[in-house]
């Protein structure tokens, strides 16, 4: 697998070039690639803990990460994106294991939430993530509530 340099920071510690490229990654895949028209920019960057994933030519995966009481209960993870070229190197199950641990440190024994992309169930089980609920529409997309028990 490829070695990703993985990088946590706040929205305040963000520079804008990383802000710049985080939001590039995030509108590529999400509203272009997936044809899918929506506010991205939602105001909960601020909120958010940024998970950047660099390898020598730039930025390759983010996610952000919540604290509980924000999006759920539970702490939360969303805009788990990887670019289109670095597909089917398993930077998808990196980024989101780093996602999980950076989450079970700061707020242990509180359940993880995701809203996934229902085509992506499986994905999320494979890394230990439960079902809750029915599929729901979001932003014209199924999605499915996920869980990731205490530790």
């Amino acid at each position: 697998m490829k070695k990703v340099n993985y990088i946590w920071k706040t929205f305040s510690n963000l520079t804008r070039d990383e802000l710049y490229e985080m939001i590039h990654l995030r509108q590529k895949v999400f509203i272009v690639e997936q044809d899918c028209p929506y506010l991205d920019a939602d105001f909960s960057d601020q909120d958010a803990f940024h998970l950047l994933g660099y390898d020598g030519g730039g930025l390759i995966s983010y996610l952000r990460a919540f604290p509980p009481g924000l999006k759920y209960e539970g702490a939360s993870l969303g805009r788990i994106v990887v670019d289109d070229s670095k597909r089917g190197e398993q930077l998808g199950q990196s980024l989101t294991k780093e996602g999980i641990s950076y989450l079970n440190k700061h707020y242990p024994g509180v359940e993880i939430v995701i809203s996934a992309q229902h085509r992506l169930e499986s994905f999320y089980t494979e890394l230990g993530f439960t079902s809750r609920g029915s599929v729901y529409l979001e932003d014209d997309i199924d999605h499915i509530q996920m869980f990731l028990l205490k530790t």
